[in-house]
């Protein structure tokens, strides 16, 4: 029997967020503040039971130390009942020092764990 391999569609390594990353997102009418899974320079899971439509825009207002972080993105896919894949479209200008900050921060603290 030939073993099926599955292909990830990720360009970017996620760093899981153990210590907790909030952020505040909105997507239409819906909005909540939610817990980081993980998150890459690419992307981002978020743990929410609420729902948007894929390839919906959302906006995203991370609630970290690092200072303001805010970003746009797109819904991949829907884990319905746990939370949403999204893919940055763009970190607003002037916030990309501290995104990149953060990143670096969280890959510290999962490689010190």
């Amino acid at each position: 029997m030939e073993k099926q391999v599955l292909h990830s569609c990720r360009h970017h390594r996620r760093v899981k967020t153990p210590q907790g990353v909030l952020v505040f997102w909105r997507c239409d009418q819906t909005e909540d503040t939610s817990r980081v899974k993980d998150l890459s320079v690419g992307g981002l899971f978020i743990k929410t039971n609420k729902v948007c439509p894929v390839d919906a825009r959302v906006k995203l207002n991370f609630l970290v130390e690092d200072g303001e972080i805010a970003a746009d993105a797109t819904v991949r896919y829907v884990k319905a009942g746990s939370g949403l894949g999204l893919q940055f479209k763009t970190v607003r200008n002037g916030d990309h020092v501290r995104f990149a900050r953060m990143i670096r921060r969280l890959i510290q603290a999962v490689n010190k764990g």
